[in-house]
C-alpha cells in the first residue's frame, strides 16, 4: 500500500505540534498526556504503513518530539525514504 505525501505531511505537522507542547515531567506518570499517546497520535495519518516502516517512524517520531533539534534530520530523512515522490 502506497501512503501519499499529503499523508506524510501530516505525520510531520503532528510530530511539530507535539514537539511544541511536549513536557517530560507530564509524560512520566498520571492518565493523561504521554509520549505513547503522542506518538500514535502522529502515526494515524500513516496506519497503512509496513509494520517494519512504522516501527521506524514511531522511533524517529518520538525522538523529535523530546528533542526536536537532534533528531528533525533523521525523521526528515526517513519520510523522504518512504513517501512517493511528488507529483508533477
Amino acid at each position: 500500500m502506497t501512503i501519499p505525501q499529503e499523508q506524510f505531511d501530516d505525520l510531520l505537522s503532528r510530530t511539530a505540534l507535539a514537539a511544541l507542547f511536549y513536557y517530560p515531567e507530564v509524560a512520566v506518570d498520571g492518565d493523561g498526556p504521554s509520549l505513547q499517546n503522542d506518538i500514535a497520535y502522529c502515526l494515524d495519518p500513516v496506519a497503512g504503513i509496513a509494520d517494519e516502516d512504522a516501527e521506524r517512524l514511531r522511533i524517529a517520531v518520538g525522538r523529535v518530539i523530546a528533542n526536536p533539534t537532534a533528531h528533525r534530520s533523521e525523521l526528515l530523512a526517513l519520510v523522504i525514504e518512504l513517501a512517493p515522490p511528488p507529483a508533477e
